[in-house]
């Protein structure tokens, strides 16, 4: 189908323009911590405040549950999540329940859909993009389920995605399995989903990888597939400093 004009004006728009993302690794972070800094730093970015940024951290072990939710998707009672040491959040993105931890990458991303393309579908596809990318870094074959959100290999969710767009600012993001505990998925059923797997890089290619390294291919992939061109590392101090806030 060729392309329409609009896209192509769109297009050399991107091209022509500086587009800047900062990004942030906040490391192992607690959930509501991350939650919290989401909602400051969208606020922000809906006023024009700051640049468009990009979070990525590793939660201790977490179930979230979306806003379209089966809570019957969780099945474990409070007594085992507490032995465990399992925290659950009802929270504002798409999507069914899903599993953070250590050894997982997640990615938070508040951008600005005006300044690139005010398409939150192709917005989804062109996250899973970055992560099929990272995979083939690693001589892996991913791709994209017919009927399901996320990354997969074969029938194996190694990445799974829920957003939210207020305003046509985004936030949440994707959770991309690296190192991550597996076993933890057998206390839900993943995104709803009851016939299918999940899986890691480490699973995959039968060896624990560095995580830090396989963050700056995800960097590397995410600033070329949403045509960034500026780019800048920051700390949460750096970013506090400038905003005059303690979070």
């Amino acid at each position: 189908m060729p392309m329409t004009n609009q896209y192509i004006s769109n297009t050399f728009k991107i091209k022509n323009m500086i587009r800047k993302l900062n990004v942030c690794d906040l490391g192992l972070i607690e959930y509501q911590k991350a939650w919290d800094i989401q909602k400051e730093f969208h606020r922000k970015r809906t006023l024009g405040e700051i640049d468009d940024i990009l979070f990525l951290c590793e939660h201790p072990h977490t179930y979230t549950l979306g806003k379209v939710a089966n809570e019957e998707n969780l099945l474990l009672n409070k007594s085992e999540l507490q032995k465990k040491g399992i925290s659950v959040f009802e929270i504002d993105r798409g999507g069914d329940i899903t599993y953070h931890g250590p050894g997982q990458i997640v990615g938070y991303a508040i951008l600005n859909l005006t300044d690139w393309k005010k398409d939150t579908h192709l917005y989804l596809r062109t996250l899973e993009e970055v992560i099929i990318q990272t995979c083939t870094n690693y001589g892996i074959e991913s791709g994209r389920n017919e009927k399901y959100t996320g990354v997969w290999i074969k029938n194996r969710k190694i990445c799974a995605i829920g957003i939210k767009v207020s305003r046509w600012i985004t936030m949440h993001g994707f959770a991309f399995n690296v190192n991550t505990d597996l076993n933890l998925y057998n206390g839900i059923i993943p995104c709803g989903i009851s016939d299918k797997e999940v899986t890691s890089l480490e699973k995959e290619l039968n060896k624990e990888l560095e995580i830090d390294l396989v963050k700056e291919n995800v960097i590397k992939n995410f600033l070329k597939i949403f045509e960034y061109n500026v780019t800048k590392k920051v700390n949460l101090n750096e970013i506090e400093k400038d905003l005059n806030r303690v979070i």
